[in-house]
C-alpha cells in the first residue's frame, strides 16, 4: 500500500521528483541511516511511509528547510497524506547549513563494488558520468557514489543503494543528480573531490580527480 498519491501519472511523477530532489538536498543533512530508507522507499513507491517519516525526521532532528524547499516538501509529500500541521512545523531557514565534511577522490581503482555500480549507470537511460568520492567527518570515511544526468533518479538510486547494501555496505550514500540540477555545495565538493570513472562519451577508462574538496568552513 502506498497511500494516497496524486491524481494522474504526470503529477505522481512531479511529486516524485520533488521528493527526489529535496532527499538530494538533505544529503549531509539528515543521518546516512535515514536518508537512505526514505530514498529506498521512493524508489519502491513507498509514498505512504516516505510521507510519514520525512516531517517528523525533519522536526525530530531539528532540520531546517528554506522556502524553496518547503515548497519542495509539500509538492513531494503533501499530496501522500501527510498532515499539514507537521509540514507547517518544519524549522524555516534563510539558507540552508552547510555540514562540515571533507570529500577525497581516493585512488580512482574501482573496487567489485564500483565496478557493479558502473554495469548499472552504463546501462540506465540518460546517464552522463559516473563518479566517486570518499567522504571524511568525524565518523570516518563514507563511499559517495555520484551519478549526473539520469531518466527516472530515483528509481536509479534505488537500484544502485541495494546493490552496494549486497556488497556490504549498511548505510549507502548515492546520489543521483538530474540533468539541470542546481547542485548546492555538498554535491558541488563531492563532485570536485571524486574520481571520474565513466562518461557516456567517454572510451571506458578510469582516472583520477582532484585530491579533495571542503565544505562547511
Amino acid at each position: 500500500m502506498t497511500g494516497p498519491v496524486p491524481t494522474g501519472t504526470a503529477e505522481t511523477g512531479r511529486a516524485d521528483t520533488a521528493c527526489h530532489e529535496l532527499l538530494l538536498r538533505l544529503a549531509g543533512r539528515l543521518p546516512d541511516d535515514l536518508l537512505w530508507r526514505l530514498r529506498d522507499w521512493l524508489a519502491v513507491e513507498g509514498r505512504a511511509a516516505v510521507s510519514a517519516t520525512l516531517p517528523r525526521a525533519l522536526l525530530r532532528n531539528r532540520v531546517g528547510l528554506t522556502d524553496a524547499e518547503h515548497d519542495l516538501l509539500i509538492d513531494a509529500v503533501g499530496g501522500w497524506g501527510a498532515p499539514r500541521r507537521l509540514l507547517d512545523a518544519v524549522l524555516p531557514v534563510h539558507a540552508a547549513d552547510d555540514p562540515f565534511v571533507q570529500f577525497r577522490a581516493g585512488s580512482g581503482i574501482p573496487d567489485l563494488a564500483a565496478l557493479s555500480v558502473l554495469a548499472v549507470v552504463r546501462g540506465h537511460t540518460g546517464t552522463t558520468e559516473l563518479r566517486q568520492s570518499w567522504r571524511v567527518d568525524g565518523r570516518g570515511e563514507q563511499r559517495v557514489v555520484l551519478v549526473l544526468g539520469a531518466d527516472r533518479p530515483w528509481k536509479l538510486t534505488g537500484t544502485l543503494q541495494r546493490l552496494l547494501r549486497a556488497h556490504g555496505e549498511r548505510t549507502p550514500c548515492v546520489e543521483v543528480l538530474a540533468s539541470g540540477f542546481d547542485a548546492p555545495a555538498y554535491h558541488q565538493a563531492a563532485i570536485v573531490g571524486s574520481a571520474r570513472f565513466w562518461g557516456a562519451t567517454d572510451i571506458p577508462t578510469v582516472t583520477g580527480g582532484p585530491a579533495g574538496a571542503l565544505i562547511g568552513t
